[in-house]
């Protein structure tokens, strides 16, 4: 996992590294530049020499940044020009040094012609700007426009000249423009709050955002998340230790965290299935067979040694019929509305005891029928192994208050809207601060949560909240919450009888998950994607990350 930093918590390691390592700034400043003409490089295919670059630098030290790439970039044989807002003299001593060195390149592009162009623009009024977009705009464009204006240290929306910079960006952009600029912002895109996952004016849309050091929640909380393009963290020398010993409780999940999972719970020559875990879904209902079917199918495709599903009488038949044939059901006692009844509990219980090492309750269950409920309560309440609740047994626990207390996990998967039941609160305000929402939820409860949405969000009882940076909007259909319930319950049972860290392995059971979500979605395509699909790509994200 990367640990995301505030923009304080940033500053406050970038002073630490000099102040206690001795490593200047402005050597900071020149690796993250250089740093910064690499992750391009690649994009661009390798190469910089004959590409043209057009890049626009603000006076703080984000500026500097993008004033020392420029040197870096011509060095390479690109094409440069720059525009710089504000007056040189003025920009902080770092950025004022760069900036320096670059009028004096500028002034001196005539001299050898041989040599690629570099030119410099100071602009300290709108109308200056003005004019130059008037005699500029769409003449021999750029092939990558470079925003280095704000990075981390804006808090309020963009106003005057860098509204209309910003503008003049997304202008290079527009459909009907070809080809278009790759746009790539420096450490964040401008106009964003680096602490705030909302978006508070205009700002830049990139292509690639080269963040340094450690994302910030703007690069990873949406909305403002999608403005950055694709994220790519660069180390520029501060110690490992002053990020790790950050007070942020806030993470990025990566491919490590699934590859050190699958590592810990990977086949040995003495494995068989009762060393794999055994996993039993409570699931089903009259009118709702396919989440069953869809959880339980998840669940034995995730490694796990055993899957039983526990389902009303009614409906063994048909979800025996439908499952995979490595599926195993129970028919368990149930309401006269074909549900699965609370009289059931002491045969559930009993298997529990005997056979289950993680229990994954929710899928398709009915959540207006009175013994249902009970019967969810006390298989939450009495647990005898970690337990997965989904879906309507979130419902059926809403608002969330537990009797007694248990050592055991219990993983909690809710949507926003099942989340705003479980709290108990009427106005949608009190969790729109998802991060402060989940964890607070977590440390009250005891609770490992996963909230699902736009970027997923796993919260540890101990105030830890996780990112997972996986996933598309083609997940977002019915289904696939089932899925995932089923994929974290087959996670959890080779966990548990693995003894490996039931919160890491929630992590890695929502990366993997979602990957397959992105395998799939590149064969199958949003629109038509499926929540069983998801569960059929596991195969390939088990192999592209144990491969890597």
């Amino acid at each position: 996992m990367q640990k995301i930093l505030s923009a304080a918590e940033m500053r406050e390691v970038d002073r630490r590294t000099t102040e206690k390592y001795g490593i200047p700034s402005f050597l900071l400043m020149e690796n993250a530049a250089h740093a910064a003409a690499c992750v391009i490089a690649e994009r661009l295919g390798g190469s910089l020499s004959e590409k043209s670059f057009l890049i626009f630098c603000g006076k703080g030290n984000n500026g500097g940044d993008g004033a020392a790439l420029a040197r870096i970039l011509w060095q390479r044989g690109a094409d440069v020009e720059v525009c710089y807002f504000g007056r040189v003299e003025e920009a902080k001593p770092d950025a004022r040094t760069n900036l320096e060195i670059l009028q004096k390149l500028s002034e001196q592009r005539f001299v050898d012609l041989t040599k690629p162009d570099i030119s410099f623009e100071e602009f300290t009024q709108l109308e200056e700007w003005r004019e130059y977009v008037s005699a500029n705009f769409h003449h021999d464009d750029p092939d990558v426009l470079v925003d280095a204006l704000f990075g981390t240290g804006l808090t309020r929306a963009l106003e005057d000249e860098y509204r209309e910079v910003v503008s003049y960006i997304k202008a290079f952009n527009m459909e009907g423009f070809e080809p278009q600029s790759l746009v790539v912002a420096l450490d964040l895109p401008s106009g964003l709050d680096a602490d705030c996952a909302e978006c508070i004016g205009e700002n830049v849309q990139a292509h690639l955002t080269v963040t340094f050091t450690a994302p910030k929640p703007a690069n990873v909380l949406p909305p403002a998340s999608n403005c950055n393009g694709a994220l790519v963290t660069v180390d520029i020398g501060s110690p490992c230790e002053l990020v790790e010993s950050s007070p942020s409780q806030l993470f990025l999940a990566d491919a490590q965290d699934a590859q050190r999972w699958l590592e810990q719970t990977k086949f040995q020559s003495a494995s068989y299935k009762n060393k794999r875990g055994h996993a039993l879904l409570i699931a089903g209902s009259n009118n709702y067979a396919g989440a069953a079917v869809l959880s339980a199918n998840a669940a034995i495709r995730s490694g796990v040694g055993l899957v039983t599903i526990a389902t009303p009488e009614s409906m063994q038949t048909a979800i025996a019929s439908r499952v995979l044939s490595e599926v195993m059901t129970r028919g368990v006692a149930e309401t006269k509305s074909g549900a699965i009844a609370e009289k059931a509990f002491e045969e559930i219980d009993a298997f529990i005891e005997e056979k289950a090492d993680a229990v994954s309750i929710g899928s398709g269950l009915a959540a207006t029928d009175a013994s249902t409920k009970k019967l969810v309560r006390k298989v939450v309440e009495k647990r005898r192994t970690p337990v997965v609740i989904d879906a309507d047994g979130l419902n059926l626990l809403a608002p969330f208050k537990l009797k007694g207390s248990s050592e055991l996990p219990l993983i909690l998967t809710p949507h926003a809207g099942e989340f705003l039941k479980l709290t108990g609160a009427k106005n949608k305000d009190a969790v729109k601060d998802r991060v402060k929402a989940v964890r607070d939820f977590a440390q009250k409860h005891n609770v490992i949560v996963v909230l699902k949405g736009e970027r997923n969000l796993i919260a540890a009882p101990d105030g830890r909240v996780v990112i997972n940076p996986t996933g598309n909007a083609g997940l977002g259909k019915a289904g696939n919450g089932d899925v995932l319930a089923g994929i974290i319950a087959g996670f959890v049972a080779q966990a548990a009888q693995m003894k490996v860290d039931i919160f890491e392995t929630v992590i890695a059971a929502v990366y993997i998950a979602a990957l397959a979500g992105d395998l799939a979605e590149k064969k199958f395509g949003k629109r038509a994607i499926l929540a069983s699909n998801v569960s059929e790509c596991l195969t390939e994200a088990f192999r592209e990350l144990e491969e890597d």
